[in-house]
């Protein structure tokens, strides 16, 4: 697979990444710590997937517990990116960005995922009770120690993107904070939503991040699976899978944006490739510095995920995506 060098870390990593969050959190209630989940990682890593994208609250733990265990005669081949700075509890899930509570996570993080050093040691999210330059600068003294090999920031979620009630525009708040941590340690990586049905982020955060040498991890680039064209609508979800609650996935709205899907499939059909593939390939069209996380927790959907990076888009292509209706229902 294609390699890409992100941030100024310069991090070289596969050009698709994989999401390992679906074995654990958010889309099922069952805990996929068997050997499904092993045969998935190690699928990618084989396909040149190299970055395995992870967080100790996935499960909460029991995600970066399946990493360690697929990764015990394989750590020289993989990236691994994890993340601090959320807690779960029985109702909800809080910040917590204060200094000694971030090196502790990271210590018991590299404990679970049976490893030395974390290549990339993302915040989660900024904890409004806490200096942001405070949390960052705990984990860059995580840097100094050799825990940790660069710092990133995760700009997932309606919080990261209106900054906690702040105005102006999409990723404006990100961007101050951005800003701010920059001048305690650099930032190497942020990650956020970027897919053909979520292109807000190409608006100011993907160029800013450009223009800094700051790479972006693309996650949901399949758009929660609605891109790869195998959802239908009114198909229903289970009680705990975060699309049972999300507008875009009711049976109705579902139904509004098929003509993405279908647009994608007439592009695919020119390349004999599948819509989801098309749909990483327009993420990885978005810049050198641009990684797309697909998540899956099946082998043979990472393996044709890898297949994306072989792919290129013609003019034709791009105007095509370009002319797709803008997704309808609101982001989340």
């Amino acid at each position: 697979m294609e390699r890409r060098t992100i941030g100024a870390a310069a991090l070289e990593v596969g050009a698709i990444g994989l999401g390992c969050m679906p074995m654990h959190w958010a889309y099922t209630a069952s805990q996929q710590s068997g050997e499904g989940a092993l045969r998935t990682v190690h699928a990618a890593l084989d396909a040149g997937a190299s970055l395995l994208d992870t967080a100790d609250m996935y499960g909460p733990f029991t995600n970066e517990l399946l990493v360690g265990r697929a990764l015990r005669e394989r750590r020289a081949e993989a990236f691994i990116s994890t993340k601090c700075g959320l807690l779960v509890g029985d109702q909800h899930i809080v910040a917590n960005g204060r200094p000694g509570y971030v090196k502790r996570a990271c210590d018991a993080s590299l404990r679970r995922l049976q490893t030395d050093v974390i290549d990339l040691y993302q915040l989660h999210r900024p904890d409004p009770e806490v200096p942001v330059e405070e949390t960052w600068g705990a984990m860059a003294e995580l840097v100094s120690a050799g825990k940790v090999r660069a710092l990133g920031w995760c700009a997932i979620g309606a919080r990261a993107r209106r900054g906690y009630g702040a105005g102006g525009g999409m990723y404006d708040a990100t961007i101050r904070q951005l800003e701010r941590v920059q001048q305690v340690f650099p930032v190497s990586c942020v990650q956020a939503e970027l897919s053909v049905w979520s292109r807000e982020a190409l608006d100011r955060l993907v160029p800013w991040c450009s223009s800094r040498g700051v790479g972006v991890l693309a996650a949901m680039p399949l758009g929660n699976g609605f891109l790869s064209g195998t959802l239908t609508p009114g198909q229903g979800f289970e009680p705990e899978d975060v699309r049972a609650r999300h507008p875009r996935f009711t049976a109705e709205m579902m139904a509004a944006n098929q003509p993405i899907v279908a647009g994608l499939r007439r592009v695919a059909a020119r390349h004999d490739a599948t819509a989801a593939q098309v749909a990483l390939a327009w993420v990885l069209a978005q810049g050198r510095h641009v990684v797309p996380v697909p998540g899956t927790k099946k082998a043979d959907w990472a393996v044709q995920n890898a297949a994306a990076a072989g792919l290129r888009l013609t003019t034709e292509d791009f105007a095509e995506i370009a002319a797709l209706p803008k997704a309808l229902g609101s982001w989340d």
